[in-house]
């Protein structure tokens, strides 16, 4: 469809999300980047960059905001089911 001046684009090929099924993507939460800082923090500790201390440490105070964080409703959710 052509509006404009524009093209809608055509849809992805299959071999085409078959390449970027292997692009690297970020963690889509606080959660995910800690549980991924814990199975994966060997290259930090490299080079006296980090110490594992220094990972445990950070990563307890980190811990601490998803908790606080993940129970607490987005102001749209109270909107919704809380207010009256």
């Amino acid at each position: 469809m052509r509006r404009f001046g524009l093209q809608s684009p055509r849809p992805l090929r299959r071999a085409v999300r078959a390449e970027l099924a292997d692009v690297p993507t970020v963690c889509g939460s606080l959660r995910e980047a800690l549980v991924a800082l814990e199975e994966d923090h060997e290259f930090l500790l490299k080079g006296d960059v980090f110490t594992k201390d220094q990972i445990d440490a950070y990563a307890e105070l980190k811990w601490e905001e998803v908790y606080n964080f993940e129970p607490t409703p987005h102001p749209i959710e109270f909107q919704m089911y809380f207010s009256s």
